[in-house]
């Protein structure tokens, strides 16, 4: 069992960067990719970027290229989501998943989310 818990939303203005954490409460760089979706209010929940379970492949929604990045730190068991020059339409409860070997839509674990508000 892996209980993944989300930090670091929050509001913020168009053009601004926020990071958010997810700590993962076992060993989880063995073996399980890691990644984060969306949902925004209305809207289904959508991927967002993916990574590896050592870093080395990751992954991105093309709405978000070129202004996130993922990243993890094994020895803190935490996976990391940078998000810079943030727009209205990323406002979403942002969730973070853990599977292995690869993470998706239907991953094993998830995070309780945290709200991300982009003000314009």
């Amino acid at each position: 069992q892996v209980q993944l818990v989300e930090s670091g939303g929050g509001l913020v203005q168009a053009g601004g960067s926020l990071r958010l954490s997810c700590i993962a409460s076992r060993r989880t760089g063995s073996s399980y990719a890691m990644g984060w979706f969306r949902q925004a209010p209305g809207k289904e929940r959508e991927f967002v970027a993916a990574s590896s379970w050592n870093g080395a492949s990751t992954n991105y929604a093309d709405s978000v290229k070129g202004r996130f990045t993922i990243s993890r730190d094994n020895s803190l068991n935490t996976a990391y989501l940078q998000m810079n020059s943030l727009k209205p339409e990323d406002t979403a409860v942002y969730y973070c998943a853990a599977d292995r070997p690869v993470v998706s839509a239907t991953a094993k674990y998830w995070g309780q989310g945290t709200q991300v508000i982009v003000s314009s």
